[in-house]
């Protein structure tokens, strides 16, 4: 790297960019660089100068051309192809294949000076003796490059220089003795093995080295051979071709450059078959092959192989023992010979090794170089833990490739203008693929091969068939196919659990659900749970849950048919059953109060944890909602009639409190459709009953109290007062005398029957329709009635909805204060209980009192705060009217 005369600023913001340009190409973390530049006791302000140093030092880079210093999660790294140090280590790796001593001397000429000149510091000074020695490496490789080719009396010169400056290095002293002895001087290149000898005798107490004193020896022969070219060192190149299909993983990669620190490094890469392990580590071996300047091996160990089992450690070791040019009568025949070979052949070259498909620690251990050179790339479907533990393994999980990387590998292989020309067709096949590289190939290949489909085409028959899609007769391009290699590690139990999974309603299953569905205790349900996503079928997104990847599940769903009829059926009732009495226990801790359901439905062998309280209730509906959506939907499709109707029953609480509108809606239309086959006049009765409420929140009046009159012609004496109840929320404000008759009726039926919560819960709706009447006295009394009520019961919802009721009587009366504080202490409940649909309503009625009270930015923050809400619900009318506040 030449900066000219561009001015790269003082000392140390030079000596930042020299921190970058010795990694260049590599993420340096910022603690890194702080320490290279201020040292281990740098002050705190200095990450800040850090940040003002590479500022700069982008526009000075920029300035050079070719070059860029760019932010990465947790540094910086310095990019460019015009950068000495990567050139130099281009060109030694290079001269291992080709024209040695012309790359070499390419390569030293690079060196107009000594490194880092002008830099001080502890780092400086270690780096610049680091790269001296590197660079002195690199001129013994040249002079071993030039004797190799028969060269010696050309260097006799240089090499006395060489002597002079390092008189005990025995690598010189070989290289001096055999250029004399090529140059005729035998005698002197003896005199000189004579003075070595003697030096280091005196100086360090020890002889000559193996090699030095052979060399004297076959001088003294005459030895022929000195004058012939050895053989040069054999450096393998075996790294596959790097993948066409690559795109996206700069995390990833990130990772794998800041886990190289010089040691041995061991990157087992996890995932899923067809994931992309093999092309994420040859992607990083080949932008790093410059590095390893000895060599890169590469062997497939064929831990999921469909024709072989997995190779043993002694015929992997075999194999790179060939690799390394060792002769078959030299390669021992146990494994720990053959592994302390291979360790004996590495030491101390710069070398990569990809360990490809492992199938466990045990395969993978005695292939382990105990160089600290080398680089261990291993990647293997499962998760490897011994190699994390027993030898610190960097480990990286794949997961799907981001939507974005996906659609720019369509792109790279089909055209961007095929892609253009059906927008939305290329979107749905990124969809569908979720990210799976392979799937995406193969799906790349059906659109290669018959080149005039359209794409919509091709999605609808991915949408409809996708494993039938993605299967193939060449087993490696089969997603079904390498996907069934997983499955041989497996014990049958594991196998057949795979496969249930792919059945279950939901996206994910927690612990509870996966033991009912399994039929064994929860401790061997982890168990099992734990092998499957140790051998990367399942993963744990959240703490707890565990999900499959969409396509493996589709997958395991038709492994699943080849389980008996009856296994399938028993699993899928156990499941839904377990669904239906948690949310059944989940809903009494919530409302305690509400009247048990017309119908009962309970699944024999079920048992369900009891709840302890209104939060964890809430929690476990918050983890598993999607699922009782989705459960309810199989339990119709399974005709589980009173299942589907019962799960909408228990969940609608959970469902009215989290504002959950459209959601609530959906599962009672699903629920009436249940109904109708159940042939039960109360259930019917509570169907248009709930859904009408549903109606209400979404503000469709109408269609609600039609549904509602419907319920009170059906409704039995017990549940008549409800309807009654519901239809004076659906009258409301739109007209409070209607609804207030309502409310009466129902206020009698519930002291007729004693049901003395009920009755406060109806004061309290008659408390607002008061309030909406202009009666505000009365409004108050009922209010501090219900209030005292709600309170004596220990129902929070019902304390929290009268104070609210209080701040806006006292918004209507003029007692602005009065009202803010109601507000908020009506506010501070349904926080607490994480209520949203009343922390939204109440956000919105007190910004209308500090808009009174002339405070507009508490107002404008409280709106702000109930539109998101509405917004996330998707609330339509609460939406626009919050919106037009704001803008008003």
């Amino acid at each position: 790297m030449s900066a000219g005369a561009v001015d790269l600023g003082a000392p140390r913001q030079r000596c930042v960019l020299a921190a970058l340009a010795v990694d260049a190409g590599r993420v340096v973390p910022v603690d890194r660089l702080v320490e290279r530049v201020w040292g281990a006791s740098a002050a705190p302000r200095a990450r800040t100068t850090l940040h003002s140093y590479v500022s700069r030092l982008r526009r000075a880079v920029a300035a050079i051309g070719g070059l860029a210093i760019e932010h990465r999660p947790g540094g910086y790294v310095l990019l460019g192809d015009e950068i000495d140090l990567l050139k130099f280590h281009d060109l030694r790796a290079r001269a291992r294949a080709g024209d040695t001593a012309g790359l070499l001397t390419e390569a030293l000429a690079l060196w107009r000076a000594e490194a880092l000149t002008g830099l001080d510091g502890e780092w400086a000074r270690e780096e610049r003796d680091r790269l001296e020695q590197e660079r002195l490496a690199a001129s013994h490789e040249l002079v071993d490059a030039r004797l190799a080719v028969g060269g010696g009396g050309e260097l006799v010169a240089e090499l006395a220089a060489r002597v002079a400056c390092h008189p005990l290095n025995e690598r010189v002293a070989h290289q001096y003795l055999l250029a004399l002895h090529r140059a005729g001087r035998g005698t002197d290149a003896l005199e000189h093995y004579r003075r070595i000898r003697e030096r280091l005798r005196a100086e360090l107490g020890a002889e000559p080295s193996v090699a030095l004193r052979e060399l004297h020896q076959r001088i003294l022969a005459a030895d022929p051979r000195l004058t012939a070219a050895p053989p040069l060192p054999v450096v393998p190149r075996q790294l596959p071709s790097e993948p066409a299909t690559f795109v996206g993983r700069h995390e990833e990669l990130d990772r794998l450059d800041a886990a190289v620190t010089g040691t041995v490094l061991i990157s087992a890469i996890a995932g899923t078959g067809g994931i992309g392990k093999t092309s994420l580590a040859l992607r990083w071996a080949h932008r790093n092959a410059g590095r390893f300047t000895d060599g890169q091996l590469f062997i497939d160990l064929r831990g999921f192989s469909p024709a072989e089992e997995p190779m043993d450690a002694g015929e992997a070791l075999g194999g790179l023992l060939h690799a390394l040019a060792v002769e078959p009568g030299r390669i021992p025949a146990d494994v720990q010979s053959r592994s302390a070979l291979f360790r004996s052949l590495v030491a101390g070259r710069r070398m990569v090794l990809v360990l490809d498909n492992a199938a466990s620690t045990d395969q993978v251990v005695p292939l382990l170089p105990g160089s600290e050179r080398c680089t261990v790339l291993v990647t293997s479907r499962n998760r490897l833990p011994g190699l994390v533990t027993r030898y610190a393994a960097e480990h990286l999980v794949l997961s799907e490739l981001a939507d974005a990387d996906a659609r720019a590998l369509l792109a790279r292989r089909l055209g961007a203008g095929r892609l253009e020309a059906e927008p939305e067709a290329a979107g749905r096949l990124v969809a569908l693929c979720g990210g799976f590289p392979l799937a995406l190939s193969i799906v790349i290949a059906h659109a290669q091969i018959r080149r005039g489909l359209p794409l919509a085409v091709l999605a609808a028959e991915l949408r409809d068939a996708v494993i039938d899609v993605l299967d193939n007769e060449e087993p490696s391009a089969s997603l079904p196919a390498v996907l069934s290699w997983s499955l041989r590690a497996l014990c049958p139990r594991q196998r057949d659990a795979f496969a249930l999974l792919g059945t279950v309603p939901g996206p994910d299953i927690g612990l509870a659900a996966a033991a009912c569905l399994l039929d064994v205790t929860r401790t061997r349900a982890r168990q099992v749970l734990s092998a499957l996503e140790g051998a990367s079928l399942l993963c744990q997104d959240v703490p707890g849950r565990w999900r499959m990847h969409g396509l493996v599940r589709a997958y395991a769903a038709t492994v699943a048919q080849d389980l008996p009829a009856l296994v399938r059926e028993e699993a899928t009732r156990r499941v839904l059953g377990h669904y239906l009495e948690a949310a059944r226990a989940a809903d009494r801790t919530m409302d305690r109060l509400r009247f048990p359901p017309p119908i009962d439905h309970v699944v024999p062998g079920t048992h369900v944890d009891p709840v302890p309280d209104d939060q964890a209730a809430q929690a476990w509906f918050e983890a598993e909602f999607a699922c009782l959506v989705a459960a309810q939907q199989s339990a119709l499709d399974q005709r589980s009639h009173a299942v589907a109707w019962l799960l909408a029953w228990h969940t609608t609480t959970f469902m009215a409190r989290r504002g959950l509108v459209h959601a609530r809606l959906a599962m009672w239309r699903v629920a009436a459709e249940a109904a109708g086959h159940l042939r039960n006049a109360a259930v019917l009765a509570s169907t248009e009953h709930m859904t009408g409420s549903a109606h209400v929140v979404l503000g469709h009046h109408e269609t609600a109290v039609e549904h509602l009159h419907r319920a009170l012609a059906l409704a039995d004496p017990v549940h008549l007062a409800g309807v009654h109840y519901s239809l004076g929320v659906a009258w409301g404000p739109r007209d409070a005398r209607q609804a207030f008759k309502h409310a009466r009726h129902a206020l009698a039926i519930y002291r007729a029957m004693g049901a003395r919560e009920w009755e406060a819960r109806t004061l309290a709706q008659m408390s607002w329709l008061t309030a909406f009447l202009g009666r505000l006295d009365a409004a108050r009394s009922f209010s501090r009635v219900a209030l005292a009520l709600h309170r004596e019961q220990g129902y929070r919802t019902g304390e929290a909805t009268m104070l609210a009721c209080l701040g806006f009587v006292a918004h209507e009366s003029g007692c602005y204060e009065e009202s803010v504080e109601h507000y908020e202490q009506a506010i501070a409940v349904v926080r607490e209980l994480g209520h949203l649909h009343g922390l939204a309503d109440g956000l919105e009625r007190m910004g209308h009192t500090l808009v009174a009270l002339g405070r507009h930015p508490h107002a404008e923050a409280a709106w702000r705060e109930a539109l998101g809400i509405y917004l996330q619900r998707g609330m339509e009318a609460e939406t626009q009217r919050v919106q037009q506040l704001l803008a008003g």
